[in-house]
């Protein structure tokens, strides 16, 4: 599987990398104790060969024979399956599916089934823990909604944690949601929330490790 550094990355990785180098520099030059030279160093690579980690860009692809089946939109790990109220959008009960993004997971978001991009806003918010139930309406979001060629509609919420402060999305009213194609991007430490039709088949469970754009969440009924 050939991995990449991702676009959201490439500044941030740019700019750090600079202001290490000068930090080291004058460190070098003007410090007399070798070993805080080497300490500042060591601590120089390590940061940038974790930010390099944070935003890698694996290239999966995933091939289904059902355009039912949804698909995880992101790393982590389920931590809500539940009935929900969804007063920002719907306003109706929805099934709640929630995965929560340690800064160890990969960070991209990718779209969860295909049809077309209905709704697309951004809200700003506080930026509680992501694993907080009051994130999903409290902390900064976006909200993408997706109508499928069946005529049911689903969303997927992008929710920034406590220490993300970036939400990217790509998603755009009136475009496409293809598989294998990237919704977005969360830097450092978030959650993803779908809204799904409350007779939505669902596949995994309460704490289950779920890989985006390979594992199959569930499926939607038609």
């Amino acid at each position: 599987m050939r991995q990449r550094i991702h676009r959201e990355g490439h500044r941030m990785l740019i700019v750090t990398a600079l202001i290490l180098l000068v930090i080291n520099i004058i460190i070098f030059v003007c410090s007399t104790m070798t070993w805080l030279a080497v300490v500042v160093l060591l601590a120089s690579v390590l940061a940038l060969m974790f930010l390099s980690y944070f935003f890698r860009n694996p290239q999966r692809i995933i091939e289904v024979d059902d355009p039912d089946f949804l698909i995880a939109p992101a790393d982590g790990r389920v931590v809500v399956i539940e009935p929900v109220m969804e007063d920002e959008y719907f306003h109706d009960k929805r099934l709640q599916v929630s995965i929560f993004m340690s800064p160890f997971n990969v960070h991209i978001n990718w779209y969860p089934i295909e049809g077309k991009v209905l709704h697309s806003s951004h809200q700003k918010g506080r930026h509680k823990g992501a694993w907080l139930p009051k994130s999903s309406t409290e902390n900064e979001r976006s909200l993408v909604v997706i109508e499928l060629p069946s005529g049911k509609q689903i969303a997927v919420r992008q929710i920034a944690g406590a220490m993300a402060r970036r939400i990217v999305t790509y998603a755009k009213p009136g475009t496409e949601s293809k598989r294998n194609q990237q919704l977005g991007f969360i830097k450092f430490g978030s959650r993803v929330d779908m809204y799904l039709p409350l007779d939505t088949d669902i596949f995994v469970e309460l704490g289950d490790p779920v890989s985006g754009n390979e594992t199959i969440i569930g499926k939607i009924q038609s």
